[in-house]
């Protein structure tokens, strides 16, 4: 009988003490645990041969190479291992760079061990589901038109009319959801778990802040949209046809 290989969990963590915490609450969940101090030493591992990463937790303040650089360079390179942002970092700034970079969860300093559990066993079933049945980053639409904007889903390319719009990964992902579901009110929780990868019990405006970007980008009056629309206690709405908000 073939024995299951244990899931293999890196912890990019610069304080020895959490490191060994972390890797031990995490051994005896039964994974496999290599911890490291440093960005350079964790990408060394996530590409070394033949023993592959299942899921980082990976720390932001790091010796030679920051969390946010290690995760943009992974990204960069097409890697898609799961990564959770562990860190002391609480601003919402820092929670939006990280996941403008690609990490799929961000859990801050000091933490729950349950919730950190929690949220790793969510990474490696997400994993599993798409070694089993690969999907496409970017969902099942191509392209959507709206107004003067046209995009590509395929090719990562925006345009407004004739300028094009530069859009970080995780904006070009909202912005798909959106035109998957038009006329529909998604929750923000919704956006959480579907976009972001991430517990719809997370408390962040990040899900805010990334839709007024989408209208900064998009909107011929970001202060008054008409395509990306805000239902008051319920979410938002993404209306291709560009006529605004319903009245009150």
């Amino acid at each position: 009988m073939t024995r299951m290989k244990k899931p293999h969990i890196l912890v990019v963590e610069d304080e020895s003490h959490l490191a060994v915490g972390i890797k031990f609450n995490l051994e005896r969940e039964g994974y496999r645990v290599t911890t490291v101090g440093d960005g350079p030493s964790a990408l060394e591992v996530v590409n070394r041969r033949g023993d592959p990463v299942d899921v980082i937790v990976l720390d932001l303040m790091l010796p030679k190479m920051s969390g946010y650089a290690v995760c943009e360079s992974l990204r960069a390179s097409g890697n898609a291992t799961p990564v959770l942002i562990l860190t002391a970092r609480t601003l919402t700034e820092d929670r939006i760079r990280g996941f403008d970079v690609g990490a799929n969860q961000y859990l801050t300093k000091p933490f729950d061990l349950g919730e950190l559990l929690s949220r790793v066993r969510n990474l490696l079933a997400m994993t599993r589901r798409r070694t089993v049945e690969p999907e496409r980053e970017f969902g099942e639409l191509d392209t959507v038109a709206f107004g003067d904007a046209r995009i590509d889903f395929r090719s990562f390319e925006a345009r407004v009319g004739d300028q094009g719009v530069r859009l970080t990964r995780l904006e070009m992902r909202l912005l798909q959801y959106f035109a998957e579901h038009p006329g529909r009110v998604v929750s923000r929780a919704e956006l959480l778990e579907r976009v972001w990868n991430t517990s719809s019990q997370v408390t962040t405006r990040a899900v805010d802040q990334f839709v007024m970007r989408l209208r900064k980008a998009f909107e011929p009056d970001s202060a008054s949209p008409r395509y990306f629309l805000t239902v008051r206690d319920a979410g938002y709405r993404f209306d291709p046809e560009g006529r605004g908000p319903a009245p009150e």
